[in-house]
């Protein structure tokens, strides 16, 4: 029997981005960057351990915005677009680099990598990656879990508890949709809890969230296992901590893995350094640059100047960091195991884009770790929290406190200066969206043709609006323009559809045009907010 457990948690997540009404969209970039930068390769990873019977467990929220962008038609026609335009910049720079031995095999390296991306993405799964991770959960090798249906900011919006509801019963409805199941574990967007919280995952048959270390070393009992066990709520529902050493060798800018000079540098990309005229083909159709995924340079260090890339190399330091890493955990459950009432569990959450997109090496890390894990030491095993909990069924009843993953721990990132003018609208609109359920519900009955339409739109632009993600943006300060057009779209879609249903005369080509723009959650029921 092991001593403890390792639960690798990923969340992955993007705010819901698509533009039909433009030929192309920057910011439609993040989602297709990640699908060639972390997700199939997240894939390909797992297809390696299932077909070599590794024995491994890992979970992974796929949040409603994501799995509805990855199952959208246009969105896939684009994304293949993008990957077939790559595919032709890397013969290019092939040919480029054909006399240059610092950067000839980078090139070969790209392009035999996008091919296989597109071979995994159109050959091996027809375009669906969500049926792809369906494939690996069915297996009983990952846990699948949900989020906020757009990712709101939950404790933001407890004054408007039917808000909270809805973000949560609709993200479970969407769940069943994808994965033909009820979600068992949830990620709370920016992993932000208030008391409360908990009879809405109730209410959804959710049986388990993570919180930040605070949230359980706050707890209103001190919790006798720290944050390596679970804590059940008084509602129901239980609640892990997050483990600060374990994310600390990854997540630290000094201490963490992704710093290492060896790995690829995120920042030095072709879209930038090569001649205009060569590069405009792949760049914004407006002349101004981008990054495009190929990068030659590996970090070197704290210079401008940059050592060529080697990912031979790299993929060996990525190698040896697992085995850190897993060392590292061997002991660390060792002494806890001698200092728990149960058998510990060392819960590691990290956003999923982090393997890959943001440190290139990351898939390789994982994979490693994974495969030295099943096979390397004995201390600890990969487990679920939903396994952890059937192992463990008998855990302390505490409520954790108020906390968030953001900085400093609480709402500082979403709530200040920069993004503090959201929130009246937010809330106005979340009370009249209840208003508008109460009303059509109390009108008698279910509401048809038009009205069924338009209500379940206003409840659409009311979730893309309560997006944390635009009020990170604005308090990071990148792409805040898009941020702050997104969120005052969204909220004036909802006041015209409120005000039409209030008069009941509906324009149905206003209400036809929001729904070809934001299409997503085609079944939503709008009485969650009753």
């Amino acid at each position: 029997m092991p001593k403890g457990y390792l639960a690798l948690v990923l969340h992955a997540h993007l705010p819901f981005v698509r533009h039909p009404e433009y030929a192309e969209f920057l910011e439609e970039d993040w989602l297709y960057e990640a699908i060639t930068e972390t997700y199939i390769p997240l894939v390909d990873m797992l297809d390696g351990l299932l077909r070599d019977g590794v024995e491994f467990r890992l979970t992974m929220s796929l949040t409603p915005p994501l799995c509805s962008m990855l199952r959208d038609p246009l969105l896939q026609e684009r994304y293949l677009a993008k990957l077939d335009q790559l595919i032709e910049l890397s013969v290019k720079e092939i040919n480029r680099t054909e006399h240059d031995p610092n950067f000839r095999e980078v090139a070969w390296f790209y392009h035999h990598r996008l091919t296989h991306c597109r071979e995994v993405f159109v050959d091996r799964y027809r375009r669906d990656l969500v049926g792809a991770f369906r494939k690996f959960q069915d297996a009983g090798k990952l846990e699948i879990i949900t989020c906020g249906a757009t990712h709101g900011f939950l404790p933001l919006m407890a004054d408007y508890p039917e808000a909270v509801r809805a973000q949560i019963l609709v993200a479970r409805d969407h769940y069943r949709e994808c994965f033909g199941r009820d979600p068992r574990g949830i990620w709370l967007p920016e992993c932000a809890y208030v008391p409360g919280i908990e009879k809405f995952l109730r209410e959804a048959e959710i049986r388990w969230f993570i919180v930040d270390t605070h949230g359980v070393m706050f707890a209103d009992h001190r919790p006798r296992n720290g944050v390596y066990a679970p804590i059940y709520t008084p509602g129901g529902p239980a609640a892990f901590g997050r483990d600060l050493e374990s994310s600390r060798q990854v997540w630290s800018s000094k201490e963490g893995y992704p710093g290492d000079v060896y790995y690829r540098d995120f920042y030095r990309d072709i879209g930038y350094d090569l001649d205009f005229d060569y590069i405009r083909p792949y760049i914004q159709s407006n002349g101004l640059r981008k990054f495009t995924g190929l990068k030659y340079h590996r970090i070197t260090g704290q210079s401008d100047w940059k050592e060529p890339y080697l990912p031979a190399v790299a993929r060996a330091r990525a190698a040896e960091h697992a085995g850190h890493f897993m060392f590292n955990r061997e002991q660390q459950i060792a002494h806890l195991a001698a200092h728990t009432t149960v058998p510990p569990v060392v819960l590691s959450p990290y956003d999923a884009e982090l393997y890959g997109h943001w440190w290139f090496e990351g898939p390789d890390f994982l994979n490693f770790l994974l495969r030295k894990t099943a096979y390397d030491q004995q201390v600890f095993k990969t487990i679920t929290p939903s396994e952890y909990l059937e192992q463990c069924p008998t855990q302390q009843v505490a409520t954790p406190s108020a906390s968030s993953w953001g900085a400093e721990g609480y709402w500082n990132v979403w709530l200040d200066g920069s993004n503090a003018w959201i929130y009246p609208h937010l809330h106005e609109a979340a009370r009249r969206m209840t208003e508008l359920a109460r009303q059509f519900r109390d009108a008698g009955g279910d509401a048809g043709g038009l009205t069924e339409r338009a209500l379940r739109q206003a409840a659409r632009e009311l979730l893309l609006a309560q997006s944390s993600d635009w009020a990170f943006i604005m308090k990071t300060g990148t792409m805040v323009p898009y941020a702050v057009k997104r969120t005052k779209d969204h909220l004036l879609r909802f006041t015209r559809l409120y005000e039409q249903l209030q008069a009941n005369q509906i324009d149905e080509p206003f209400l036809a045009n929001c729904e070809w723009r934001d299409n997503i959650f085609p079944h939503l029921d709008w009485r969650h907010y009753l």
